[in-house]
């Protein structure tokens, strides 16, 4: 059995010479990309080339299209389980090429991965075993470039922590920090917080490509907290259109899930705002979004914004006020003894009348009685609670009542401003 020699044996400047080299031993262009497909380098004086290969060099990282394909056709998946090269077929429709690809690896954790396009050369039978002795080759510059990354990332973090907790009071400070980081700040900006069933902090290697690799919108910032992550996201013109930023939760649930088997149970967002003093504003935002959809997961299914949330954003401070004050509504405790004294539903029944708009026939429908069930039930509700139906303002009060009501016994979302400053 012949050994294949290593050609790659030796130090290399930089990876734009380790990419020249295995161009020149496999006859074919190559790019190198970091863990997240953002470009690191490529061969030069490649006289053929594909769409995918031209996009990529040309937008420094690989598009967001090729990338969902890959891991749709489980070829991405391939790709992390395997230490070997992998041959991958052309896939017109996005404009890739055939290719011979590995991940560059230390041990179980994925650094990058080199990309061999297959022009008019076909590769030689030995193709893989070379890839292979090149990835080994490029493993120790990826890590160097890692750990710059991983403390510059640091930076970054500690600074978003420092203006979700609204440790910076001005803009200037903020201006500042920014700058000395080489952040470049959007115009406008949202938090937006995902939420799991679990703890997700070992999770933030996957969370980290998800992110990098969604370009649909602008992630400036991002953060676990235990079984949260953490956004900042802007849009690069201040009238910028937001219907991708709408659609996100969805789209990032059915990435998440596609590709690493998990994702988010719930979303919400804050207001969009353009100071960045307001940024721990739109986070308070962002929670209690969460908090509400979680009291009310049937009447805030489709809703994910702060701004959205009508009449439900007031209901904590009403709540408040009505604990401080002491007051119960006379009509919905009247109803209340009496469904703990005749085991009866009442008090449900009177709320899915009012949240249908006082039709009784939907209501009926709702619950699955019959209309005139329905209407005696009404009259029971009038004559116990002291309900006049033809009023609208006691219809609303009472109707905010039993939201109130809903919403009490929680918690409302706290953001502590010192223990998670990091």
């Amino acid at each position: 059995m012949v050994t294949t020699k290593d050609p790659f044996n030796r130090s290399f400047e930089n990876l734009e010479a380790l990419a020249d080299t295995i161009s020149d031993v496999l006859n074919n262009p190559v790019t190198i990309e970091d863990d997240n497909h953002r470009l690191i380098a490529y061969s030069s004086h490649d006289s053929q080339t594909d769409a995918a290969r031209v996009a990529t060099i040309i937008g420094r990282r690989v598009p967001e299209k090729v990338i969902s394909t890959l891991w749709r056709d489980g070829i991405m998946h391939h790709l992390h389980e395997s230490e070997e090269p992998i041959s991958i077929s052309a896939i017109p429709s996005i404009g890739l090429g055939s290719r011979l690809a590995v991940a560059i690896r230390k041990q179980q954790t994925i650094l990058g991965y080199i990309w061999v396009l297959e022009t008019d050369k076909p590769f030689d039978e030995d193709a893989g075993n070379k890839l292979k002795f090149a990835a080994h080759a490029a493993t120790t510059k990826l890590l160097q470039l890692q750990v710059k990354k991983r403390k510059e990332e640091k930076g970054h973090e500690y600074f978003f922590w420092q203006l979700l907790t609204g440790h910076l009071k001005t803009s200037a400070p903020i201006m500042e920090k920014a700058a000395m980081l080489g952040i470049d700040l959007p115009q406008r900006y949202q938090i937006f917080v995902l939420e799991f069933d679990f703890d997700i902090n070992e999770k933030q290697q996957q969370i980290e490509y998800m992110l990098t690799t969604t370009h649909r919108i602008h992630i400036l910032f991002h953060t676990v907290h235990r079984n949260q992550l953490i956004l900042l996201y802007g849009l690069k013109q201040k009238h910028e259109k937001l219907k991708d930023h709408i659609l996100f939760f969805d789209y990032i649930s059915e990435q998440m899930a596609i590709r690493f088997g998990f994702s988010p149970s719930s979303g919400g967002g804050g207001s969009f705002y353009d100071d960045y003093v307001l940024v721990e504003r739109s986070y308070r935002e962002a929670l209690m979004t969460l908090h509400l959809k979680e009291r009310f997961p049937n009447e805030m299914r489709n809703i994910y914004y702060y701004p959205d949330l009508g009449y439900y954003r007031l209901l904590p401070s009403m709540l408040s006020e009505s604990n401080t004050h002491h007051v119960e509504n006379p009509c919905l405790k009247r109803l209340r003894l009496y469904d703990e004294e005749h085991n009866s539903n009442l008090l449900h029944t009177l709320e899915i009348f009012l949240s249908v708009d006082s039709n009784v026939k939907e209501a009926a429908q709702s619950l699955h009685v019959h209309f005139n069930t329905m209407s005696y039930r009404l009259k029971r509700i009038a004559e116990i609670g002291g309900i006049d139906f033809d009023s609208m303002d006691q219809k609303v009060t009472i109707y905010l009542d039993l939201k109130m009501s809903k919403l009490g016994g929680a918690s409302t979302p706290f953001v502590d401003t010192h223990n998670q400053s990091r």
